[in-house]
């Protein structure tokens, strides 16, 4: 009899802003009944809790001292059906839908530059994927946050496919788009991200790389599906 293949507990899923890390993790934990845990909610939390508190941005000490005294934590979503995909907890207060404010959007890489921020942030994130059964989505966690993760994977796609995303799923919403304005806002996000000194994104060599551009969210998730079944199979072998 075939021996029944090893699951990937913990799944990593790096990539630039706009890749399809989010939509495609999501709909991988949800398959696999895992939690889905974006990392970004986190660098959101700290931003929302310094914006409420008047905490500059640019004040590095300042922030680092609130990110390394705020209890952050990530749940599913289990009890609520407003939509949410998972809940974030400072202590008791559900900050869930608080995080994804026009001011929080235009703030959270700022933060998330800081290098004690960072180290902070990364010890909370760990701590939460030990648990197991996990997609965890961001842009540092092959390299940096669970380098030991059962499977990484790292989505990209180019730019301006990127920013066509952002700007659709923006009038979707409601919300006014201006198409060149988020292509440069992405593009400075990238240069951003990949030249901070703490944790840069990156590819980790062994991620497995996957080209999204053209695709449909669902034709990634299978398309990652088929790799985990093959790595599953490798692995069991």
């Amino acid at each position: 009899m075939k021996p029944e293949h090893r699951k990937a507990k913990t799944i990593a899923i790096d990539g630039p802003a706009a890749a399809g890390k989010s939509s495609v993790g999501l709909a991988l934990a949800q398959h696999l009944g895992y939690l889905f845990f974006d990392t970004g909610v986190m660098y959101r939390a700290i931003t929302l809790l310094a914006l409420e508190q008047g905490v500059p941005l640019d004040d590095e000490e300042a922030l680092g001292v609130l990110a390394e005294t705020t209890i952050i934590d990530v749940q599913p979503p289990a009890g609520h059906d407003d939509g949410r995909y998972y809940t974030v907890l400072v202590g008791a207060r559900d900050i869930t839908w608080a995080l994804r404010t026009p001011q929080v959007d235009a703030s959270v890489s700022y933060v998330a530059a800081h290098p004690r921020v960072r180290l902070a942030l990364t010890a909370q994130q760990r701590r939460i994927g030990q648990r197991g059964r996990v997609v965890m989505v961001g842009r540092d966690i092959g390299t940096v946050v669970m380098p030991d993760a059962d499977i990484k994977f790292y989505l990209d796609a180019s730019p301006e496919e990127r920013a066509r995303r952002r700007y659709d799923e923006l009038v979707a919403r409601g919300q006014e788009a201006d198409y060149d304005a988020i292509l440069a806002d992405l593009r400075e996000r990238d240069r951003l991200d990949s030249t901070r000194a703490v944790a840069p994104l990156r590819r980790a060599p062994d991620a497995i790389y996957v080209d999204t551009t053209g695709l449909s969210r669902d034709e990634v998730v299978e398309r990652l599906l088929d790799l985990l079944g093959a790595r599953e199979e490798v692995s069991s072998s």
